[in-house]
């Protein structure tokens, strides 16, 4: 069980609910309660949704492009590493969220699917790392289920994490919020250099 733990903080790490929290309180600025927990409902079911849905296909679609289970370990490492040294500096990642996508969301009526359910919460880290951690290991029933469960353990503290964004956010300060994502950050490198460093010696065995 110790590995699906490891991914579980691994992934809530990459989802990061603490670092929305201000974004999500910004974004829902002037709204009404019962839609900030419509919004929050809706981006969590949404994360749990695209994350189960990497875990049960990931494999497949990698095979249906042609792509190695070594080379997307590899790739989706270096891309969990720039996430992560982006967020030991306490700043957000242009891989989850690129500023033109900031601005028009502030423009939309709702934005629980995008951008906060896709690209901030559930995008290419999560998704990859969910596709990498499933694919590691010959696949059955257990372990789908399990992997689907953290997914889904996950989506649950992001909606959690919505929900109470806006009263935390103000309590937390965002030097608070900067302290827990750049712990965050640093558990996140050390999971990519694994990914990293797994990849590279299936691809060339000789290392070993």
């Amino acid at each position: 069980m110790a590995e699906y733990a490891k991914f579980l903080v691994a992934l809530l790490g990459i989802l990061n609910p603490l670092g929305a929290m201000p974004i999500f309180a910004s974004l829902t600025a002037g709204m009404s309660d019962e839609d900030r927990r419509r919004i929050a409902r809706i981006a969590s079911v949404s994360v749990a949704l695209v994350l189960s849905i990497a875990a049960l296909a990931g494999e497949t679609m990698l095979a249906f492009f042609g792509i190695g289970i070594a080379s997307f370990k590899v790739g989706g490492a270096i891309l969990l590493l720039l996430i992560a040294i982006s967020m030991m500096h306490g700043s957000p990642t242009r891989e989850k969220q690129t500023p033109e996508e900031a601005h028009e969301a502030e423009s939309k009526e709702s934005i629980a699917v995008v951008p906060l359910a896709i690209p901030m919460l559930s995008g290419p880290g999560a998704i990859s790392t969910t596709i990498i951690f499933s694919t590691q290991h010959p696949a059955s029933i257990t372990r789908t289920g399990l992997v689907i469960a953290c997914c889904l353990v996950a989506a649950l503290a992001t909606w959690l994490a919505l929900r109470a964004a806006v009263p935390a956010a103000n309590r937390l300060g965002q030097t608070g919020i900067n302290i827990v994502m750049r712990l965050m950050g640093l558990i996140l490198a050390a999971v990519a250099v694994e990914f990293f460093a797994s990849g590279m010696l299936d691809l060339f065995p000789g290392l070993r």
